[in-house]
């Protein structure tokens, strides 16, 4: 279609763009446990948590929780908030977070497993503290259940690159209806509108797709359902449990061999200590293990997934 009427015309978006995209939103729903309305088709994890972040009205009155363990994609959003707007941004740590909201908290912003240890937040102790929470389940969705009405959560942002082996460029944002109202368009443009014709009188879309950052292109969306065919055929189910199954006997064969595995919860991640992490993992990548250290850490990462056989466990224990 492109080749033959090019890519300015109504058909290709009317027949191309906006079905692709409209499927692929389904299916994520699908996954997130919640429905196509309530879903943001981003870039990445931190186009979603900037969504939230620049989109609520943060001001100096109030504060958001975060941990000792966030990835500076939620990081630096958080702090260059606060330097322009003037919230507060406080850390307590990850696993005390729940204990840690107090009566000033406006937001807790936090990982629903931490990229640090593969622990998983206490969503429910998270949900019951009173405050909005936004979750980055960058190492979350495609890795572990993830039921956002059964996590609490009024916000999760999520990658399509990472554990659903989709393209880069691609993320989804999940918004609890109730919370739509509250956020602005961070990134307003012809899809934020109901009647573009009119783009002046600002005639918001009425669901979460008007945080859409953008069309996605036709390319992104086709990759992007491939690869959720693929994980759909294995059957989902089965690919998250042999993932965490997988990744728990690693640690259990890690701390065997007399390595420390950091605290962890049922993810794909293990994480453990070494005396250079940058030099162990750069030694393990020339072994064909591809690991990574964390700046500022004391470890080395794997993620493990379903597609981690026997064989990459025995290659990574011996080159260590």
């Amino acid at each position: 279609m492109q080749t033959e009427q090019g890519r300015g015309g109504s058909a290709f978006f009317e027949e191309m763009l906006i079905p692709a995209a409209r499927t692929l939103r389904d299916r994520i729903a699908g996954l997130l446990g919640c429905g196509a309305s309530e879903v943001a088709l981003t870039g990445s994890t931190t186009d979603g948590v900037n969504s939230v972040l620049s989109g609520l009205d943060l001001g100096p009155r109030d504060e958001v929780l975060t941990s000792d363990e966030e990835h500076p994609g939620l990081l630096v959003p958080l702090a260059l908030g606060a330097r322009r707007r003037g919230f507060t941004v406080r850390e307590a740590p990850f696993a005390e977070l729940a204990a840690a909201v107090g009566p000033d908290t406006t937001l807790v912003a936090c990982s629903h497993v931490s990229w640090v240890t593969g622990r998983l937040v206490d969503a429910e102790a998270l949900a019951a503290a009173g405050a909005p929470v936004l979750l980055d389940g960058a190492q979350g969705l495609g890795a572990v259940h993830t039921d956002v009405a059964g996590l609490g959560c009024d916000f999760y942002a999520a990658s399509g690159q990472k554990w659903l082996c989709g393209p880069n460029g691609t993320g989804y944002l999940y918004v609890r209806p109730e919370r739509l109202a509250d956020l602005h368009p961070a990134w307003p443009g012809y899809l934020t509108l109901a009647a573009p014709e009119r783009p002046l009188d600002l005639d918001l879309r009425e669901q979460t797709d008007r945080l859409d950052l953008g069309l996605l292109p036709y390319e992104h969306s086709a990759w992007a359902a491939a690869s959720l065919d693929v994980l759909e055929a294995a059957g989902f189910d089965d690919v998250l449990t042999a993932a965490v199954d997988r990744a728990e006997d690693l640690a259990v064969r890690l701390a065997e061999a007399g390595r420390t595995v950091a605290p962890r919860g049922r993810s794909t991640l293990v994480s453990w200590e070494e005396a250079d992490p940058e030099a162990t993992s750069r030694r393990l990548v020339e072994a064909g293990v591809v690991v990574r250290h964390l700046p500022g850490r004391p470890y080395v990462r794997a993620s493990v997934g379903a597609w981690t056989v026997e064989e990459d466990l025995e290659r990574l224990l011996r080159a260590l």
